[in-house]
């Protein structure tokens, strides 16, 4: 497979749509077997539910909405010549398998566009805001870059809006650039952030990707033919600035300062100096409190919660004490009201219970369908160190001899935890 742009044309290429044109197909029923092969029975049966509901529902709410996806949230690809399909490259596996991830490095020579969020995450909240009356936009853009570029791409949208009021639902990174574009003092009509595992006091999942130890990159590195997941993450993933942004400010006991590269290991990937600084400053940048944010945390899930340097590696601290991506401790804002739900990371803007705590939030500034304190099981702690990490899915996925369903399920289930993060006993 050529990983060149407009070079083969892939069956996720013709299946690509945008946000109106998938939401419209769902309403009508059409197209069914294309979508079903898409989302699988039971999730297309949902979906095209609410599709008719958010259609048959007038706006009844004057405020408008902006739902802003997370890190690896957005389709990013770029437009063939007319009469040709979109040429998705994030996230269309035949690209991935032929080594096509490449064009994701930065400086990228030949710029990706976003195509909309990743419906399987956010179209079933998306049309569940609709079909409670809410006027929802859509805010894709490009995860890759600066923070700071992109939380001023969303300023400059939302003064366009001539709502009298606007809300914001912001999925994990989504909402650090929220929180950095109504620190304009003109957004004052941004009258609520509710934030779904926004990591404001940064993911270690950042780290690991860097180090080429983080989930979602091994696994990629195991559908990639041509590439591993040391070079994934030397390569591409440690070029792209919001992942330096989430890094966390203090790290374990020992309080590693992730911000200077003298700290990390000398073995294995390593960080861009320029991009740490650009790092600290973006953390350095941001409000310790915001009272127009609430905070929805997951909890209950395997997570790297804290790391210490030793033998050349980071070791990870795993608990109960996040989602499986966020710690509960930076999912949580200062200032503001936080609720918590035992739910994964990429789960919560697909959960129903969530959604219906979003609303109650947007309406009313509280919820009661959340708890209003974290559970954590005691007792749960295990280390696992890079060298560790590195030994899983080293081994290459055969993508032509899985099922549809076992496909799905591969691409749904990229930051699963490995199993090193299991609570022994």
């Amino acid at each position: 497979m050529s990983a060149a742009p407009g070079a083969d044309i892939s069956v996720y290429d013709r299946l690509w749509r945008s946000d109106a044109e998938t939401c419209e197909l769902l309403a009508q029923g059409t197209a069914r077997r294309e979508w079903v092969a898409v989302f699988g029975a039971a999730e297309y049966e949902l979906l095209a539910a609410l599709a008719r509901r958010a259609r048959a529902t007038p706006r009844r709410h004057a405020e408008s909405v902006y739902l802003l996806p997370g890190i690896m949230g957005s389709q990013l690809g770029a437009v063939r010549p007319a009469g040709l399909p979109t040429d998705l490259l994030w996230l269309d596996p035949q690209d991935v398998i032929g080594g096509a991830l490449t064009r994701l490095r930065l400086p990228d020579t030949a710029p990706l566009s976003p195509l909309g969020a990743i419906p399987f995450s956010y179209l079933a909240l998306q049309l569940r805001l609709r079909a409670a009356g809410f006027a929802v936009t859509v805010h894709d853009y490009d995860w890759r870059g600066n923070l700071e570029d992109l939380a001023a791409a969303l300023a400059s949208r939302l003064r366009q809006d001539a709502a009298p009021g606007i809300f914001l639902v912001a999925h994990s990174m989504g909402g650090l650039i929220a929180r950095r574009a109504m620190l304009a003092p003109d957004l004052a009509r941004v009258r609520r952030l509710v934030t779904l595992g926004t990591p404001h006091g940064g993911s270690y999942g950042a780290v690991q990707a860097i180090r080429g130890t983080y989930p979602v990159v091994r696994r990629l590195a195991a559908l990639d033919r041509l590439h591993d997941a040391d070079f994934l993450a030397a390569q591409i993933f440690s070029t792209f600035p919001s992942l330096y942004q989430m890094l966390p400010s203090v790290a374990g006991a020992a309080g590693t300062d992730l911000f200077d590269a003298a700290q990390w290991p000398r073995s294995g990937p390593q960080p861009a100096p320029n991009l740490l600084d650009a790092g600290r400053r973006f953390t350095a940048s941001l409000p310790r409190g915001e009272p127009r944010c609430i905070a929805i945390c997951g909890t209950l899930q395997r997570t790297v919660t804290g790391l210490h340097r030793a033998d050349d590696a980071f070791h990870y601290q795993v608990s109960d004490a996040g989602d499986g991506t966020v710690p509960l401790a930076s999912a949580q804002l200062a200032g503001s009201d936080n609720y918590f739900v035992r739910c994964e990371h990429s789960a919560l803007p697909r959960s129903a219970t969530v959604a219906r705590a979003v609303l109650e939030l947007l309406r009313h500034g509280r919820t009661t369908r959340l708890a209003s304190q974290a559970s954590v099981r005691p007792g749960r702690e295990v280390t696992v160190s890079d060298d560790v990490l590195r030994t899983t899915w080293n081994e290459k996925v055969d993508w032509a001899a899985l099922a549809p369903e076992q496909r799905r399920s591969y691409l749904n289930q990229l930051n699963q935890p490995p199993r090193q993060y299991a609570a022994r006993g």
